[in-house]
């Protein structure tokens, strides 16, 4: 489903056009088409067909309770990775039961609250975690259900920032250490041991490196069950990309159709974790142009969007494609698209060329997944709003911050 398109000489989200948002609502402004976000969820809910499967959307890829209540609506359960993240799963009417929590560094009142809750499963990635959780769950009178996330260390040729499943990676338990650890906990009475994970790692655009892990893994699901260890679901993770720049994709059912084929007639609930392919491209960052500064040896476009508002181009060198929301007839010339933000890194795309004056507004694109879950107040910058387009309405779900929220809880010393 494409989400944004031009229309008229003008980009729109689905009928809705970028001038009309950034009127009403300002900028900079995060934007999201609904029914792109339902039809990718419908790609892999379809792909599942004739399976037991659970689609369990990474709410970390983009945490808004609206977000996260569409989904929930769709049928679709949650992957979180602390307290947080579930308290907004419960908000916005997601189901505790079909909620996995994943993650290194679980705390005890962290255990508590998703015991508490019911949660459906505990992703457990090392042997510190287990003996915690075994403590808490017993204290509670409450088994915990757990799955081992097993590190097949398979290279997923992605960004080393984003690879989760390489040995040096913090994630997961080494898969050679794996078939103690399961029969440990499952001697343990404080845990209930049920399926097993793995995920190696974020924007993979092979399904090569998930078929090389899940071979792995289902070897160590077959000594399990040798060992009398039988799971009731396997955990394939996430992880498959988008398209921001060139990237060659599979489909969402040729990726699942090759993994699917792979377990067999093995009788294990599937579960998958996938974030960025649901939400990646249904969203965009709306910003303008504040300043044109040309140079001798560099031009740069200065807009109100800034590293605070979207870091991934800072932090993994990212790349969004920038577009005119109202194209110019005009020779374009080469910018780097920067903003306000006092750090050199602070920029959204490099050597873009562009036909633009100030006061234009840009798409900064693919912009769904990891923008605003990722954003901040650096710079006291209040964050931006964020708005969901549904056919020709729009739904702010997010108000822009102000300054004075910023600092409403803090307190000067007496």
């Amino acid at each position: 489903m494409i989400a944004f398109s031009s229309l008229g000489g003008v980009l729109h989200a689905e009928s809705v056009s970028l001038d009309s948002i950034a009127r009403e609502f300002g900028t900079p402004c995060y934007v999201y088409s609904r029914a792109a976000i339902e039809s990718a969820y419908r790609e892999y809910a379809d792909a599942c067909v004739g399976r037991e499967a659970l689609i369990c959307y990474a709410v970390k890829a983009n945490s808004n309770l609206a977000v996260l209540n569409l989904l929930a609506r769709l049928g679709s359960g949650f992957d979180i990775v602390s307290g947080g993240e579930l308290a907004r799963v419960i908000a916005a009417g997601g189901l505790p039961g079909k909620t996995l929590f994943s993650g290194v560094g679980k705390t005890e009142t962290e255990m508590r609250q998703a015991l508490d809750a019911g949660i459906l499963c505990f992703n457990v990635e090392s042997e510190a975690e287990i003996e915690r959780l075994d403590a808490v769950a017993r204290a509670m009178g409450r088994p915990a259900p757990v799955s081992l996330r097993v590190n097949p260390d398979v290279d997923a040729k992605t960004h080393p920032y984003i690879s989760t499943g390489l040995k040096e990676n913090k994630f997961g338990i080494a898969y050679e250490d794996a078939l103690r650890l399961y029969r440990k906990a499952a001697a343990l009475p404080g845990l209930k041991v049920t399926g097993i994970d793995f995920h190696i790692g974020s924007q993979l655009t092979h399904v090569e490196p998930f078929l090389a892990a899940l071979d792995k893994i289902l070897e160590f699901v077959d000594r399990l069950a040798f060992d009398g260890v039988n799971l009731e679901h396997i955990d394939l993770g996430g992880g498959l990309g988008i398209r921001y720049h060139d990237e060659t994709l599979p489909a969402v059912a040729t990726y699942l159709n090759a993994l699917l084929a792979r377990l067999g007639t093995r009788r294990l609930k599937i579960l998958l974790e996938p974030g960025r392919s649901l939400v990646g491209n249904a969203g965009l960052l709306l910003t303008r142009v504040e300043y044109l500064k040309h140079g001798a040896d560099k031009n740069f476009a200065i807009v109100d969007a800034a590293m605070n508002d979207l870091m991934r181009p800072a932090l993994y060198e990212a790349w969004h494609d920038v577009v005119p929301v109202a194209p110019r007839d005009a020779s374009p010339l080469t910018y780097d698209v920067v903003g306000p933000v006092c750090e050199s890194g602070d920029w959204l795309g490099r050597d873009r060329r562009l036909a633009i004056a100030a006061g234009d507004l840009l798409a900064i694109m693919s912009a769904g997944a990891y923008g605003m879950s990722m954003s901040s107040n650096y710079n006291s910058r209040p964050r931006a709003a964020e708005v969901v387009v549904d056919g020709s309405k729009m739904h702010l779900i997010r108000p822009r911050e102000t300054p004075e929220s910023l600092y409403s809880s803090e307190r000067v010393l007496p």
